[in-house]
This record gives C-alpha cells, sequence and structure tokens, in this order.
C-alpha cells in the first residue's frame, strides 16, 4: 500500500493580494504554518493578521525554513521576483509559481530558481481564485510537478501534474485564454450591435439553439476549423458586411474585423503551402492541417 503523500506544514507567499491572500488564509485555517511577504507590506499587515498568517518585514525572512513557497504576483513582476527570491531560497527549497504569464516568462523564472539549486515549478489557475479558494483547479508542470501536485492535494489543493516540462501548463492557459476571454469580448461586441438594431431577443434565442447543438457534437473543434479551412475566404467577406453592419450602430467591431482577418489570413497560409480543402483526407483531421502550416 503506498503512503499518503505529505500535506506542506510550512508555506511562505511572496504577495498578498487576492490570490494569495485567499489561499494563504484557507492553509492557515487548515493548521499549515503560513508567512507572507508583500511590497504594500503596511497596507496588508492587519488582512494577515486576520488570516493568522505571519507578516515578515521582508522577503528571507518570509520564505526562511518554508518548504514550499509560492509567488502569487502580478505578471509583470514574475521575473523579478524569481530573481529576488534567487538571493535567498535554501537548496532543495519548492517554489510555486501560479502567476499568469507566458510559458517563455515562466521558463526564465525557472532558469533563476534553479541556479540557486531549489526546485521550480508553475501553476497554471485554471479558473478564478474566488469563489473556490484551494479546490480552484491548478495545472502543473515541472520535474517535480507530480510528487508537488500530491502534496498540495494533500494540503486542501485540486491540482494536476500534466507535464515535466516547464511552459506546457502555463501554455494551456493562455492559450484557453484565447477562447474564454476571446468569447466574453465577442459577446460585448454582438450585444451592443443586437441591442442597437432591437435584435437582442432573436440573436440570444438563435445562440442558444446553436450552442446547444455543439454540446452534441463529438468532434466540435474539427466541426469549427473545417468551416474555416472549407469557407474562410466567403466568410471573411461576411464579416466584413458583419462590421460595416456594426459600424452603422456606433459600434467598433474589433472582434468581427480580426475574424475577418483570421479567416482570409488562414486561406492564404494554406494556398502558400499549396493546400486545398478538396484534397484533404477524409475524415478532416484539423491537428494535421496545423502540423503541416
Amino acid at each position: 500500500m503506498s503512503e499518503t503523500p505529505a500535506a506542506f506544514e510550512r508555506i511562505a507567499f511572496v504577495g498578498f493580494g487576492e490570490a494569495g491572500g485567499l489561499l494563504g488564509a484557507a492553509l492557515a485555517a487548515r493548521g499549515a504554518s503560513v508567512s507572507m511577504y508583500d511590497l504594500r507590506l503596511d497596507a496588508l499587515r492587519e488582512k494577515a493578521q486576520a488570516a493568522h498568517v505571519r507578516a515578515a518585514a521582508t522577503l528571507g525572512e518570509a520564505i526562511d525554513g518554508a518548504q514550499l513557497v509560492i509567488s502569487a504576483v502580478t505578471a509583470q513582476a514574475d521575473v523579478e521576483v524569481a530573481q529576488a527570491l534567487a538571493a535567498h531560497l535554501a537548496l532543495g527549497q519548492i517554489v510555486l509559481d501560479i502567476n499568469s504569464v507566458s510559458p517563455q516568462t515562466k521558463q526564465h523564472a525557472q532558469a533563476c530558481i534553479e541556479a540557486r539549486g531549489a526546485h521550480y515549478v508553475e501553476a497554471a489557475v485554471m479558473a478564478p481564485v474566488p469563489p473556490y479558494g484551494l479546490a480552484v483547479p491548478m495545472l502543473l508542470g515541472g520535474a517535480l510537478a507530480r510528487e508537488v501536485s500530491a502534496r498540495l492535494n494533500a494540503s486542501g489543493f485540486r491540482t494536476e501534474a500534466v507535464a515535466e516540462r516547464i511552459g506546457v501548463a502555463s501554455a494551456a492557459k493562455m492559450c484557453r485564454s484565447v477562447m474564454i476571454k476571446g468569447i466574453e469580448a465577442l459577446t460585448v461586441e454582438c450585444l451592443r450591435a443586437a441591442r442597437s438594431y432591437d435584435a437582442e431577443a432573436v440573436v440570444l434565442a438563435s445562440l442558444s439553439e446553436t450552442f446547444s447543438k455543439m454540446q452534441r457534437d463529438s468532434d466540435l473543434a474539427g466541426y469549427l476549423v473545417s468551416r474555416v479551412v472549407e469557407h474562410g475566404r466567403r466568410r471573411a467577406g461576411e464579416m466584413r458586411e458583419v462590421a460595416q453592419t456594426l459600424r452603422d450602430a456606433g459600434v467598433e467591431p474589433f472582434m468581427s474585423e480580426a475574424c475577418a482577418r483570421l479567416q482570409d489570413g488562414f486561406v492564404d497560409a494554406m494556398q502558400a503551402r499549396g493546400i486545398a480543402y478538396e484534397d484533404l483526407d477524409a475524415p478532416f483531421d484539423w491537428r494535421a492541417l496545423f502540423d503541416r502550416l
């Protein structure tokens, strides 16, 4: 019988904003010894005290003796914090980087941490921390990702190790954001225009029916990509008419114009490589096509 992974008992947070504050308080409530350091230390002392988290006067003091150091700062500060940590980390300490940054940025932070002889694990936080708290889904990457995932889960987290290489987990989050943030932006653009034409009820009813059908499609990604591959040029022209419709309503067609450019650009890329939809093997394989491009 395998042993139950040991939960982390001594945890330090660098950054005690929304994410760090919520996670730190939850870990302290579960009995962990939690410390924190933040550049806004004076403003956050009472928050830390209320959460039973020790507010350290310096970065070195905060991470001294910690089994796990969690970097929970702004995207712009990710590498700067990694560089600062490198001056204080002890051999074998583990840094968990939960910041929303690109794979290349995570790899830069990894180099800073591992040059010190510490371990670096990236985490891609796949949903807002509130209201999930510790149960927010996270994807982990790094040489110790599997081990750290098991120990984090024993500490109340909900994590999954997806790669031993740094960058895969963060790439998954960044690429997912293309879709999620894109849908949010498309919704704003679509409904602002629909509202101005008094057509939102009809639009929403039609979208509801379409989305319901999409949920039942066993290969939704293949279907959507194939529409661009087969009809991209025509659809680009249609989207330019859509853009004009929005302008006539006083709505700037940022997303609609981008759709037209992408559809045209994708067809251009196929033509440059001598690829025609009619010549592709059936059933349509979007992965194979993307690899060729």
